[in-house]
């Protein structure tokens, strides 16, 4: 073989090795591409499992979402205010629902536009003086007056009120005895002494209007006891601390029998307002002030309330107790406790309308657009409410225009709720206000099934006022004694207020008939309470 043949082979050889590598490579390629494929494959199908998985969670999520913040059983109040309890699943609004909502809206406004039948307000006029206060005539003459060229006329008459100091006395109680001449018999006593009257304190010199002052200037006028002794010292009595807070254990004593009647009458009704407010407690191993709960009920429509002192507990153990037999509407704020009578047989939950709007109102300034619109939809409820003022309706008749007007418009505004919470932030005024009203929109809704059920709870809370007047001046209360009495007083005084009682009035009648109470069993305590002393007064007159 000659070198060209050779030279000529070798190049040959090196061509196949070359195209060898590049054959291999090139196989090598073509076999990742088609494992690609397979991968690729593969990866889609994993993908698309994941979506549905996905799209699952999210399903469960929004539910579990609604059923969180909502009832399980009713998550929106049915379009039929007739048919409470029938469920709805869905998220849309219906044209229907719409409507009806718009045409209420129309009647609102319309009603609204109505010119008003008031009587255009005029110049305040001076009341007369009671006619009842004594008259001390201050006769003035002109100076320098001829009576004989002059004829005296209608003289014109100023009425000034003026105030003497507190006139304070001594009630000398004088009882007769006498001494028989001729005893007939050994039994028969040789001396007769008229009975003594029962005192409201035995065995104290302080009188029935002294122990209603003392009580009235510190529960009413919120006037420590520190102060009245001052003001005892002024008109040169000296009465000791200690004294003056020994009587007001025993009027206390006295007035608990008829409180826990009170309570009793209360709780036989079937529409109470109860709310909560605190009162602080002085802690004596701690050496300072801690706080308390006193918790209020109100009969709405016989105008009872009763405050309850359960050693400054607020937990839900006092509501299972305080409740444990009532059968009725419980109208209240949205707290917590009041959930388990959700599903009480015979108990119907309200909610409080006042304490969503003051919500909103408080998201204003964080969403104006979202909290202006709430405060709109709230607003129209109350508009049914003043047109049912205004046109005087009784139960039924407002009862019926809640249902007309009313609830259609809770029926979009729900789901307004409902549709809104997502798209704002949880723990922001706006989606805090979303979801309070929203969890107790059940309870809100309600008040249409009766034209005796209040829109709110204000009622509740001008009853609880005066408590926190007085701590604002007492500042609190030494024990948990201290503060179950005053939750006696607040009651007690609490009903005279709301029916126009004289306080003084009624606990110096309560004082001296207290006693005829204590033997006869057969006499009714609610005899001495506020409203049905009221009764004895009409009776009187």
């Amino acid at each position: 073989m000659t070198g060209e043949q050779e030279a000529f082979l070798q190049q040959i050889l090196e061509e196949r090795d070359r195209l060898f590598r590049e054959n291999s490579k090139l196989r090598g390629q073509v076999a990742g591409y088609e494992n690609f494929e397979a991968e690729k494959a593969s990866l889609n199908a994993q993908i698309s499992e994941k979506d549905q998985v996905i799209d699952k969670l999210k399903q469960q999520v929004e539910t579990l979402q609604r059923k969180i913040w909502g009832k399980s059983s009713e998550r929106f109040i049915n379009p039929d205010p007739l048919q409470r309890r029938l469920d709805f699943d869905g998220l849309e609004l219906l044209p229907e629902e719409k409507e009806l909502a718009v045409t209420a809206k129309k009647e609102i406004d319309q009603f609204k536009k109505k010119p008003s039948t008031e009587k255009t307000k005029k110049k305040p006029v001076r009341k007369p003086l009671p006619e009842n206060l004594p008259r001390e005539d201050h006769h003035i003459y002109p100076e320098n007056i001829d009576t004989e060229n002059c004829v005296e006329l209608q003289p014109e008459i100023t009425e000034i009120l003026e105030k003497e100091p507190a006139r304070f006395y001594v009630r000398r109680i004088i009882r007769h005895k006498y001494a028989l001449k001729n005893q007939v018999s050994d039994e028969q006593p040789s001396v007769i002494t008229a009975e003594m009257p029962a005192l409201p304190i035995a065995k104290s010199y302080a009188g029935a209007t002294i122990l209603a002052d003392i009580t009235i200037d510190k529960y009413v006028n919120h006037l420590p006891f520190y102060r009245q002794v001052q003001m005892f010292k002024q008109q040169e009595i000296s009465i000791p601390p200690s004294t003056i807070n020994d009587w007001n254990q025993e009027v206390a004593d006295l007035m608990r029998p008829a409180y826990y009647r009170l309570k009793e009458l209360i709780l036989e009704t079937d529409y109470i307002q109860s709310d909560e407010t605190t009162i602080p407690i002085i802690n004596n191993e701690k050496h300072k002030t801690v706080k308390g709960y006193i918790w209020m009920l109100r009969a709405v429509i016989p105008k009872l309330v009763l405050f309850h002192y359960d050693q400054g507990s607020r937990a839900q153990k006092v509501a299972l107790q305080l409740f444990k037999d009532y059968q009725g509407a419980i109208q209240t704020d949205g707290y917590a406790v009041y959930d388990i009578y959700e599903n009480k047989k015979g108990v119907l939950p309200i909610g409080c309308w006042a304490h969503a709007r003051r919500k909103f109102e408080e998201a204003l300034k964080e969403d104006e657009a979202r909290a202006s619109y709430a405060l709109e939809q709230i607003g129209l409820l109350y508009d049914v409410e003043r047109q049912a003022d205004q046109e005087d309706l009784s139960y039924e008749q407002r009862a019926d225009l809640r249902t007309r007007l009313a609830y259609p418009i809770m029926v979009v505004f729900e789901k307004w709720l409902s549709q809104e919470y997502p798209k704002v932030l949880p723990k922001g005024r706006i989606g805090k206000a979303i979801k309070y009203t929203y969890n107790i929109f059940n309870k809100l809704s309600r008040y249409h099934l009766d034209g005796r059920y209040n829109i709110d709870n204000n009622q509740a809370e001008n009853s609880i006022r005066p408590i926190a007047l007085g701590r604002k001046n007492w500042l609190f209360c030494g024990n948990h004694d201290a503060a179950e009495n005053a939750a006696i007083f607040y009651s007690m005084l609490g009903c005279c207020k709301n029916h126009d009682i004289n306080f003084r009035d009624w606990m110096i009648f309560f004082l001296e008939n207290v006693h005829k109470y204590d033997r006869d069993y057969s006499k009714d305590l609610a005899e001495l309470l506020p409203h049905n002393y009221k009764k004895q007064i009409n009776r009187k007159d």
